[in-house]
Formats: structure tokens, sequence, C-alpha cells
């Protein structure tokens, strides 16, 4: 878990304006209400000052939000960054529907820590558990959010960063991790709802598990990590969660779970796709990358935020 000294000190910059952020901090979160100017309406981007290096983020702030508003931590896969993210899984479009906050962090090198995956950050063990609550910080020091209602999801690398931050944190109610699996240890983590998507022929990141396809021949990381099933499977026993039903239509199927005090942990199964967002806009990264057209059996935004909106922490 990302340590209070650690968080301690954050100093950050919205637009042109450098502001030195003070106070204390619980569990990830500031204490005390917002001391700065708010969030405007629509993009903005901001810096903070983490572990010796500037760290970058967007955030998204709807029309009419009404506060305390619910915030949405979206993280992009590797070789992406905050901006193809934003631009490829429509989470504004889907912020302005249900009135809550997007965050959209850079990772370092464009990668993630999430354990053993991927790139740089895992390979100098860059704590980016530690600069993703600060980013949850900052916000929440600039507007009022509400606690119980945040939220972590992300695609590829950083749907195991999702993976991680559950496992390591106690900041989010749910998480949703998309195309990804868990490649940390997960022995410490607090019962959170998990809501998992993923192609049953995912290449990159195999449904079954076991190595998967490198996604560029210059030795990009081959993911190595545990079948997806067992994923669910293990989140089911941190959450003490009954036995799962199982339900199919068309390609998608969703194998869910209740568990106590009103968590879910759910497996959504989308048949002969591959490492992909479903739902999502083919862009540039994807077609580099060769990676299939998203699959439109399922929009995964949409789904995601119907599974959110249904937990509180």
């Amino acid at each position: 878990m990302a340590s209070r000294s650690a968080r301690a000190g954050i100093v950050f910059v919205v637009s042109v304006v450098a502001l030195l952020v003070g106070g204390c901090f619980a569990g990830g979160h500031a204490a005390g209400a917002p001391d700065h100017p708010t969030i405007p309406v629509g993009k903005s981007s901001q810096s903070i000052k983490w572990d010796g290096a500037d760290r970058t983020f967007n955030v998204y702030r709807p029309p009419g939000l009404t506060d305390p508003a619910p915030l949405v931590v979206m993280l992009h896969g590797g070789y992406g960054d905050g901006d193809q993210a934003e631009r490829s899984y429509h989470w504004d479009t889907e912020a302005d529907k249900g009135h809550f906050l997007v965050a959209y962090p850079d990772g370092r090198g464009r990668a993630w820590n999430a354990g053993s995956c991927c790139g740089m950050p895992s390979q100098t063990n860059l704590d980016d558990v530690g600069f993703i609550a600060a980013v949850v910080s900052a916000i929440e020091r600039q507007i009022p959010v509400d606690p119980a209602r945040v939220y972590a999801t992300g695609m590829s690398n950083g749907a195991m960063m999702s993976l991680r931050l559950a496992c390591e944190t106690d900041i989010f109610a749910a998480i949703a991790p998309v195309a990804g699996t868990l490649v940390t240890d997960c022995s410490r983590a607090r019962p959170t709802s998990v809501l998992q998507i993923h192609g049953t022929a995912d290449a990159s990141v195999p449904y079954n598990g076991g190595p998967g396809k490198a996604l560029k021949r210059n030795g990009s990381p081959r993911v190595d990590g545990l079948p997806v099933p067992s994923v669910t499977a293990t989140w089911r026993t941190i959450d003490n969660c009954g036995p799962p039903t199982s339900t199919t239509a068309g390609a998608v199927t969703a194998e869910t779970a209740g568990c106590p005090d009103g968590r879910t942990v759910e497996l959504i199964s989308v048949a002969d796709a591959g490492h992909q967002w479903p739902g999502s806009v083919r862009g540039p990264i994807l077609e580099r990358l060769r990676l299939p057209e998203p699959s439109t059996a399922l929009d995964a935004t949409d789904t995601i935020w119907q599974f959110f909106s249904q937990h509180r922490r």
C-alpha cells in the first residue's frame, strides 16, 4: 500500500499556476475540503512532482457535475498515453451521461509498473501505485470527490495496473481490467468489486494464461500471467463470494458472483475477440501494433460504468 509519508508534499500545476499541496492524507485521500480553484469544465491537463520527476495527467469534468462527484481513473495500455485513452475509449461521453470525473494519467515510457510487467517502469520498480494515489489526492484537493465512489479501469498493461492498485491500496470501490491479467502479489488485498473483460482469442494476454505474443518485433515484453478465469477466482476468494452463475448472449458470456456487503466479482468473456477494448475506436496504436478490430458485441465503457455505478466503498 502506498505510504502516508510518500504522498506528503505533492507539488502540482493547474494550467499555468504552480500550487503547493499540503495537509494530511489518509488511505490515499486528501483530508478536508478542497483548498484550490475547482477543475474547469471540459478537459484540462495537470502535472505533479512525483518521485523526483514531473508526472502528467488529464482530467475531464462534464458540464452540470454535482458535488461530490464519482471519479474514474482510466489507465492506458502499453505504448499508449492518457490522450490516446481519452480518444479511444469514449469515457468523456460516458461521463457526460453519468455525471462523473475521469482522470487519464500518463505512464512513464508509455507503460506501468504492474508487477512483472511492463517495460522500464517494471524494470526500475517505479512507484506507479503511489503516483496514481497522488493523482487521486491532487484531484480531491481541487474539487469535491465522493471517496466512496472512486474507481479504476485500464486496458492491457493498464488493466494489470488497475489490478495492482486493488491489491495494494484501499482507494477504489471497484476496478475493471480489460485485456489484462494479474502479475503481482495480491495476498494482502482488501475486498473490492471486480469486473474483468477479456477476449477468448487474445494472443497478447492469453485467456488461458502463459506467455503471450509480443506486440512488437523489437523485444516488447511478453506477458506471462495467470489464466483470466483464475484472476476472477482469486478475487472471489478475497471477497468471500458465493459460487458464480453464468449467462450467455451471443458472443458474450458473463460469470457473476455475489459477495458480502454488496460486492460483486464478474468475468465477461467475448468469444473470438482479440487483444482489444470492445466497442472502442481503432486508432493509430492498434493499427501500428497490428491488433484486431475491436469487437462490437459489447460496449466495454458503458458496461464498466454500469458496474461501477452499483458499487460504493
